[in-house]
């Protein structure tokens, strides 16, 4: 979380750099004159409302021959240098009232008109009109502007220009309340004599003319800008207006200089030297590197959307040849199967998932690997006496311990497992065992579906397992490189299981584990849609939680287990140099940087366009919701449930990245899991056909 609210910080930071963040155009329009002090309507351009003279102010005006040029809205890195060049040549002083969000984007020319004796006052840090602004508004854009100044040059002014204003006596009812708001905190607000209108481009000429005193010999206040677009006009008109001035014999001088205020910039230390600089180095840091962050996060976000074609197509085509009248595995398999059923403390549930496997269409032999269970789950197994069922009693020794037993005990070649909440369709084990006709398949991964779904978080879920699990599974099956059996439905070739050691106890996801090992000694691993069983999924965040922590954790166990089979010359090879890049890609990175999208998300409402970013963010959803409805299609459920995915896109999906976040610091640290036991309700009763 705090990782996240830095990254928001960040991209406050650098929309207030770029002028993004709190950007606004609207402008003041006013005639009243009535609380305006006569004398600042008829007097000079420079007012001062500091201190005792808040209530009756004064006014200063340029003295006779003498040119005040002052330059607004920069620095700009292309215009400002050629201007300070032109100042230069002609040993000139000027004034710059720059934007604190231009400072803190070009600090080396701040530097530079420090350096060259120039002067600078303050024009806001984004330039808005604060007629339309709160006090506390106007506070801070004086106070970060300051603040701006501190971190690049040193320096604090006590200079202020208003954004849009013009001649002393065009002040109003507006704008004359921020007027004196500003004096109070101690600034001399600066307006002007001569408006060159230079940001209209009327015209070198035009320029230079509305430049020159309206009546010879007296002082002028002249307004240019030296940012906000094209200032071509400008820097060429500058040089006539500086030559003509100086053959009428005209001084040029900075707004101190002219009134022989000597302490219009002071230098600062301390406390507010060093906020300043930090301030500074933290918005360059934003500037540098989140370019880098919006370029990642495009490749991540193409890549994703790449995902979703693929997906789409080789769902379909797997789905087209599985359903086809002709397609066939091979010979049906009619040989008993070995089920195994690892329990412990399951007794809420292990009555439904007995009686479902003694429904079962299939010949099977039942055993329950009983993992220490303390809750009476035994019990309840020798009570229901059901044919074909054996009891294995053990010590806890957690559920690869538990598998391997049964595994050992197993009388078939054909070994079916699942969990302890879960329950079977009569067909599920038929279904399931079919595609080992192929002697070249060596796992089978069944259609896992949520029976608890009638919750918003079990709605969720079923999402996910439709959407999310069951579609990546034709994809991978299509591409051989299916990464997991699922834990509640899976079936294995026992001469398979033999010879890449059994179950492990190495990573918390043994269902992963296994997986990866089979596909890594030259084993196919499929999907079989229509082997469905119906899982109790967790009905609190707390246990939600605790089962996506397990799984996340023990899937980057495997990961790196197997981390090998990229180098890998023989069968591990394919899985090794595709399907582990691509569980590391969208399995992990995609959903680490998947917050971003959300923090762009936000910035975008809040500070850039929010009809067009919430715009956007309907389109993506929209696109996701059209792939849910396709695998809810293919996985012959109701789409109902979908209405739940704006929710689930907001929430859930934090909730899995905080997951998965803390599942690589716990990856990273070294830390180490126990198989965890979530608690079950046994409401998922009875095998539903259909929805």
């Amino acid at each position: 979380m705090s990782l996240l609210v830095c990254l928001l910080a960040m991209l406050v930071l650098r929309g207030m750099a770029t002028n993004e963040v709190f950007h606004d155009e609207r402008i003041a329009v006013s005639v009243d004159k009535t609380t305006v002090p006569p004398n600042l309507l008829t007097g000079g351009p420079i007012i001062d409302a500091r201190g005792d003279k808040n209530d009756h102010p004064v006014s200063y005006s340029v003295p006779d021959h003498t040119v005040v040029l002052s330059f607004d809205d920069g620095p700009d890195p292309k215009w400002t240098p050629k201007i300070l060049d032109l100042l230069a040549a002609h040993h000139i002083h000027a004034t710059f009232f720059v934007t604190g969000s231009m400072t803190a984007h070009n600090p080396d020319l701040i530097r530079r008109i420090v350096a060259g004796g120039h002067e600078i006052g303050v024009h806001t840090f984004t330039h808005p009109d604060l007629a339309l602004q709160s006090r506390t508004r106007l506070g801070w854009e004086l106070g970060q502007t300051q603040l701006a100044l501190a971190g690049v040059a040193g320096v604090h002014s006590s200079l202020f220009r208003p954004p849009y204003s013009s001649t002393a006596d065009a002040l109003d009812d507006w704008t004359w309340p921020v007027t004196k708001d500003v004096g109070r905190r101690g600034y001399l607000t600066a307006f002007i004599d001569s408006d060159t209108d230079d940001w209209k481009r009327p015209g070198v000429d035009a320029i230079v003319k509305a430049a020159m005193p309206k009546v010879p010999g007296k002082g002028e206040l002249v307004l240019l800008h030296d940012a906000g677009g094209d200032r071509s006009q400008t820097v060429a008109a500058l040089g006539q207006i500086i030559d003509k001035l100086q053959t009428e014999n005209y001084r040029f001088a900075s707004i101190g200089e002219a009134l022989g205020a000597s302490a219009t910039m002071v230098p600062v230390h301390g406390y507010q030297l060093w906020a300043g600089k930090a301030f500074i180095l933290c918005t360059q840091f934003s500037v540098q590197v989140l370019p880098w962050l919006v370029g990642l996060l495009a490749v991540v976000g193409a890549l994703v959307f790449a995902r979703f074609a693929l997906m789409l197509v080789l769902a379909t085509r797997h789905a087209r040849r599985s359903r086809r009248p002709d397609f066939s595995w091979g010979p049906p398999l009619t040989a008993p199967a070995t089920v195994l059923v690892p329990a412990y403390n399951e007794r809420e549930c292990i009555a439904n998932t007995l009686n479902s496997l003694a429904a079962s269409d299939h010949p099977i032999e039942i055993i329950v690997i009983d993992d220490g269970s303390t809750d009476g789950t035994s019990e309840i197994v020798e009570e229901l006496a059901l044919p074909g069922v054996r009891l294995i009693r053990q010590p806890n020794g957690g559920k690869s311990t538990a598998l391997n037993n049964g595994i050992a005990n197993a009388s078939h070649d054909i070994v079916v497992m699942m969990d302890g909440d879960t329950v079977f369709e009569p067909s599920t084990v038929r279904e399931l065992i079919q595609p080992f006709a192929d002697p070249g398949v060596g796992a089978v991964a069944g259609n896992a579906k949520v029976g608890n779904r009638n919750t918003l978080i079990g709605a969720w879920q079923h999402i996910e397992y439709v959407m999310g699990f069951n579609l990546d599974r034709r994809m991978y099956d299509s591409l051989n490189i299916m990464p997991t059996i699922p834990g509640a439905i899976g079936a294995f070739r026992r001469s398979a299981l033999v010879q890449v050691g059994g179950m492990s106890d190495d990573t918390l996801a043994e269902d992963t584990d296994i997986t990866m090992a089979m596909l890594c000694e030259g084993w196919r691993v499929v999907y079989a849609e229509r082997a469905r069983a119906w899982t109790e999924a967790p009905a609190s965040m707390q246990q939600l939680w605790s089962q996506r922590y397990r799984w996340s954790y023990g899937t980057m166990q495997a990961m790196w287990k197997h981390r090998r089979a990229v180098l890998d010359r023989g069968p591990a090879g394919r899985f090794g140099r595709v399907g582990l890049p691509l569980v590391v890609l969208f399995g992990v990175l995609a959903p680490l940087l998947a917050p971003l999208i959300d923090l762009f998300l936000l910035y975008g409402v809040l500070f850039v366009d929010a009809p067009a970013t919430l715009g956007a963010w309907a389109a993506v959803l929209l696109v996701q919701g059209g792939l849910a409805w396709y695998a809810f299609r293919l996985d012959g459920e109701k789409p109902w449930h979908l209405v739940t995915l704006p929710v689930q896109q907001v929430v859930y999906r934090q909730l899995m990245y905080l997951v998965l976040l803390q599942s690589s610091i716990t990856a990273v640290t070294g830390g180490r899991l126990r198989w965890q036991k979530l608690r079950r309700t046994g409401e998922v009763a009875a095998p539903i056909v259909e929805v």
